[in-house]
């Protein structure tokens, strides 16, 4: 039997978080292992950056999001404030095998993709998706026949009788080599060219 086969199938231990004035789509890949959650929430871990590159941002202070003994992040806090910019957040794997005992999209096998057009569907005044890494991308991609953009660009697709733009942004992970301060240049021209700061 293949070895793939005696793995585990986890299953997405989130709902999908849909505001109904969103306006913005960010897709990750697949959370990781709930040992290194901090929080109830998309990007948990506390080694992941996405909550201090929208505090640089939004708030100038990578700890805006973070509790104050900055041991864990603050969902309340987070959860206002995607509501009330309208943004939404979810992930491209709805189901998957992780191949390592780790969070790298490298080791994570698809076994089912997001219905990413369902998403859609929930969201009528989205204008862009957002990828962070490459594996979202990938499957983003496959599902609305969109162009991949370069890291830190934009291409344009039609789903259904909409024309959506797609942002591939550099991943959050830490594992991903490039300091905080670039990447969160990189997500601010995104934030600027779709109207969110």
């Amino acid at each position: 039997m293949p070895e793939h086969f005696l793995l585990e199938t986890e299953h997405h231990p989130l709902k999908p978080f849909l505001p109904e004035n969103a306006r913005l789509l960010m897709l990750g890949s697949f959370p990781p292992q709930r040992k290194r959650w901090s929080m109830d929430f998309f990007y948990p871990n506390l080694q992941n950056d996405m909550w201090r590159i929208f505090g640089l941002l939004f708030f100038s202070d990578k700890n805006h999001f973070l509790t104050p003994e900055k041991k864990a992040f603050d969902k309340e806090k987070i959860v206002c404030f995607l509501k009330e910019k309208g943004i939404a957040l979810y992930d491209t794997a709805s189901t998957v095998r992780r191949l390592r005992d780790n969070a790298s999209d490298k080791f994570l096998e698809v076994v089912k993709a997001t219905d990413i057009g369902l998403l859609l569907r929930q969201l009528p005044s989205c204008q862009a998706l957002v990828t962070t890494g490459q594996k979202a991308t990938d499957v983003l991609c496959q599902q609305m026949h969109a162009t991949e953009p370069p890291v830190g660009g934009r291409s344009m697709f039609t789903y259904t009788d909409r024309r959506l733009y797609f942002y591939r942004m550099p991943s959050s992970s830490r594992a991903y080599p490039l300091k905080l301060e670039k990447k969160a240049e990189i997500y601010r021209a995104m934030f600027e060219e779709s109207g969110f700061l």
